[in-house]
């Protein structure tokens, strides 16, 4: 039997008011002065001002780089260095969504062993760094509780994926109601990036019985709430299963691994800056059903988990009313292909054979169930245009 290798933070704690608990999570953990990562959206709606206020009134000094970049760059990282290296920092709180996440745990590594990120870029591990306390504010990438982070480097435009335990938060606080502020499109892709992280984990040739029934929770529940918490942003019970299940779909691929979908997903958004959760979004269907052939049982138990086939249909029909199923989605939240986004085509056609190489190097693509060549993933980039 292989033995499962579970990571998670040391801390987790969820449901409104967690962000609140941060000054206590901090005394907990032995932190005294905080060094807080966010974006210039938090600073504008007040969040990073009430994070900054819970700490000074626990008498905690607290610096602040409120300028992270969609899909974090190295430059953004770098721009941020200076700041941390100039105070005597003990640990990084990032407030925001995936790419808030991702930049304060690039941060915590060169904070703590200098070089430059692409130094620690897979197939290299880095396992130690400032402590990291995640404030998630999107329900969607699950960073606060991966030992994961994707930096783009600024000069070759390659989309990094770093891991290791020094990237993962020693502590979590998940606080739906920091969500209730997303608009519609952020809210359908995050939960889309959600949806495949379940679904990629439970197919993946890494996943395990703890995995499994993390991402059926996850599943079953994005895809019950995505369209209320889409259409009603301020229903709170909607945004609090997402939420939940956000966490549970980051728990699940932290620990499984994702797939073909996300191989294929990171080279669209270093080229061309389509957001993380939309270029998997484009990405889910076709890749599915292109999938579901070599593990038929797999994605059938998928469909019946989350309410899309009859318990008397057979795998195949489970497996055909499951891609049907994730079209339709993708439809009702308005999710829009390469060309309808504005991807120029000529550009789009003329890289596919550079995407599919970027993805294959990833590594992601043979925990798939059925593995692709480099042929076939061109093939896919060109069915979903």
């Amino acid at each position: 039997m292989t033995v499962a290798t579970i990571n998670l933070p040391r801390i987790l704690r969820v449901g409104a008011g967690a962000s609140a608990e941060l000054a206590d999570t901090l005394r907990t953990l032995g932190l005294s002065k905080p060094f807080l990562v966010t974006d210039p959206f938090m600073r504008q709606c007040g969040y990073a001002e009430r994070v900054q206020e819970l700490l000074a009134v626990a008498g905690m000094a607290v610096g602040l780089f409120g300028d992270c970049v969609p899909d974090p760059t190295t430059d953004s990282v770098n721009a941020a260095l200076a700041s941390v290296r100039s105070g005597d920092y003990d640990c990084v709180v990032a407030l925001g969504g995936g790419s808030s996440l991702d930049t304060a745990k690039a941060i915590a590594v060169l904070a703590e062993h200098g070089g430059s990120m692409r130094d620690y870029k897979v197939p290299h591990q880095v396992d130690s760094g400032l402590p990291i306390i995640a404030i998630p504010t999107t329900a969607g990438t699950g960073s606060e509780v991966t030992r994961v982070a994707v930096i783009t480097d600024t000069e070759t435009e390659e989309k990094m994926l770093c891991m290791g335990l020094g990237l993962m938060p020693v502590a979590a606080l998940v606080d739906f109601e920091l969500t209730l502020t997303m608009p519609y499109r952020l809210t359908a892709d995050t939960g889309i990036d959600s949806l495949c992280h379940a679904l990629e984990a439970f197919i993946s040739r890494r996943a395990n019985p703890f995995t499994d029934s993390v991402a059926r929770t996850a599943m079953c529940s994005i895809y019950a709430n995505i369209r209320t918490a889409c259409d009603e942003p301020d229903n709170r019970a909607a945004r609090e299963a997402m939420m939940l299940a956000a966490t549970q779909g980051g728990i699940a691929f932290a620990n499984a691994s994702v797939t073909l979908i996300h191989g294929m997903s990171r080279p669209i958004g270093a080229r061309y800056h389509v957001p993380h959760g939309l270029s998997n979004a484009m990405l889910l269907p076709e890749v599915t059903a292109w999938s579901v052939r070599q593990a038929p049982v797999r994605y059938a138990h998928c469909a019946r988990y989350m309410g899309l086939s009859d318990p008397s249909d057979s795998d195949a029909m489970a497996c055909a009313k499951l891609v049907q199923a994730l079209r339709e989605l993708t439809l009702d939240l308005q999710v829009p292909g390469p060309r309808a986004y504005g991807i120029d085509e000529k550009d789009w056609f003329s890289s596919l054979d550079l995407m599919a190489s970027q993805a294959l190097a990833s590594g992601s693509p043979a925990n798939n169930p059925r593995i692709p060549n480099a042929d076939e993933i061109v093939s896919l980039y060109r069915r979903i245009w």
